[in-house]
């Protein structure tokens, strides 16, 4: 599952603004915002969304699920589990 805040984050490590995803994905401008607008979970057609996975995948970003292993290594940046305060 690819989340909306997965997609941003995606994005900014590349330093891509939504017009430039879509047009690497092969996609709209407008479908691309309301992928980012999706709360939690991307929502849209599956092949959209394997579309916008692999150009991501294409331009060097590994995607990781809750709970899974970076198994490629290099730089990035992951969300901690939130703690409940005490």
């Amino acid at each position: 599952m690819l989340t909306a805040a997965q997609l941003k984050a995606a994005r900014a490590l590349l330093g891509i603004d939504q017009r430039t995803l879509a047009q690497m994905a092969g996609l709209s401008l407008p479908t691309i915002q309301r992928m980012e607008a999706s709360d939690g979970n991307v929502r849209g057609v599956v092949e959209s969304l394997t579309r916008v996975v692999e150009a991501l995948e294409a331009a060097g970003v590994e995607l990781i699920g809750e709970g899974a292993a970076s198994l490629e290594g290099g730089r990035g940046v992951r969300l901690k589990a939130r703690r409940t305060p005490a």
